[in-house]
């Protein structure tokens, strides 16, 4: 496998879906080999179970170290200058770490994450070795936006033996740009369900930490500070509601870009004492924090650059907490949430369905617990890592029959 991001210690929110990829298929009898760039951050060392890693450094001053790992984009709309500096140096280094792995360990199936930059260089290190692409969501937007990483873009579809999408939205978005519709799948995240579940204790826990009472109502938002998130919109939804729900309140959890703008709104909306902004959650603390919440809302929407989440993790998360969602139908959301029946799917950028549904959900608590419990239980049965699991090792079988690559 060749990617930009991965937790970095255990805990971390970043590339959280790569982690149950890589060890689900370890756990199916795979040898996982992955290939990501050098972070100071990193603690897991080379190898944690039968996941092998292979950092690859790429430059000689620290601050130039923000290939992957969520800091390339600046509110995921736009290229950091920094990283365009930095993309030969460490594109050149990926290139020479995956080449030289795949001749030392001749693989079966090289695995690139996001055709640019994970599938262009697994395509040029494969050695004509059968090659699959997985697609999470702002490879494809710059793949769109900017002319030569569109072109990067349509010589690794060119070569692939198989393409996965998180989302139908991407999968689509994918055909557009050179990627072969017999060839392509969508493979939907998958959660936990073990570790996000409903859990009174952290309920009690997370709210005395918080500083609201068992009788507060508390409507979550979780993620990274970025347009693309739509966190301004619940925001305002929360600031409609709050002079009549005295007992409300917002936890945004998260950080970025935008934190700066977000606590400015927040004040301007008379929020400041219904507010709470914790920063970047552990895992597991995004785990209670989702048990720990009255409603959960993803407010995502397609930003005003074009780029828009593939499948926010937090869905899929929220889904097994056995809290009410409420989130839009952006990107893939709308494949894995049931309108009326798990969830409640409103409009992009509209504060006032957001309230609207928020109030629905408090007003109802029999109406919520029963979406909540189908969603758990959807959770449980249709959204496991196993079935995600399932279609990679599909892809796998497909890019490796001898049309596609080496057999």
């Amino acid at each position: 496998m060749v990617a930009t991001s991965y937790p970095r210690f255990p805990g971390d929110t970043v590339g959280t879906f790569l982690e149950p990829i890589a060890r689900g298929l370890a756990a199916r009898g795979h040898e996982i080999h992955l290939v990501l760039p050098w972070h100071p951050r990193w603690q897991r060392g080379t190898r944690d179970g039968d996941v092998r890693f292979h950092l690859f450094r790429y430059a000689p001053l620290r601050s130039l170290n923000i290939f992957g790992y969520a800091s390339a984009l600046e509110a995921d709309q736009r290229l950091r200058g920094a990283a365009v500096a930095a993309a030969p140096l460490a594109m050149a280094a990926a290139w020479r770490a995956a080449w030289t792995l795949a001749r030392d360990v001749d693989p079966t199936i090289m695995h690139g994450h996001w055709v640019v930059p994970g599938g262009v260089i697994a395509a040029a290190a494969s050695g004509g070795r059968p090659l699959v692409i997985s697609l999470h969501g702002s490879d494809v937007f710059l793949a769109e936006r900017h002319w030569a990483v569109g072109r990067a873009a349509r010589w690794a579809f060119g070569r692939a033996g198989f393409v996965t999408a998180c989302s139908d939205d991407l999968r689509e978005r994918a055909l557009a740009l050179g990627s072969a519709a017999d060839r392509s799948m969508t493979v939907p995240y998958g959660v936990d369900s073990t570790r996000f579940r409903p859990d009174p204790a952290a309920r009690n826990r997370l709210r005395e930490h918080w500083g609201v009472g068992d009788d507060a109502e508390v409507v979550l938002g979780v993620g990274r500070f970025v347009r693309k998130k739509g966190f301004e919109y619940l925001i305002d939804a929360v600031a409609r509601l709050a002079p009549y729900r005295k007992g409300l309140h917002l936890v945004l959890a998260g950080d970025g870009d935008l934190r700066t703008e977000f606590l400015a709104r927040v004040a301007d909306r008379g929020l400041g004492g219904r507010a709470i902004l914790p920063g970047v959650l552990h895992q597991d603390d995004v785990a209670a924090s989702l048990a720990a919440a009255d409603v959960v809302v993803v407010p995502s929407v397609r930003d005003p650059s074009g780029n828009v989440d593939g499948l926010p993790n937090v869905v899929m998360e929220a889904l097994a907490s056995g809290t009410p969602l409420i989130a839009t139908r952006a990107g893939g959301i709308g494949s894995v949430v049931q309108d009326g029946r798990t969830g409640l799917l409103v409009p992009e950028a509209d504060p006032v369905a957001l309230a609207a549904a928020i109030g629905r959900l408090l007003d109802g608590p029999a109406e919520a617990a029963a979406r909540a419990t189908a969603a758990r239980r959807w959770a449980e049965q249709e959204g496991s890592w196993s079935h995600a699991i399932d279609g990679f090792e599909l892809a796998y079988e497909i890019a490796c029959r001898p049309a596609n690559g080496r057999a």
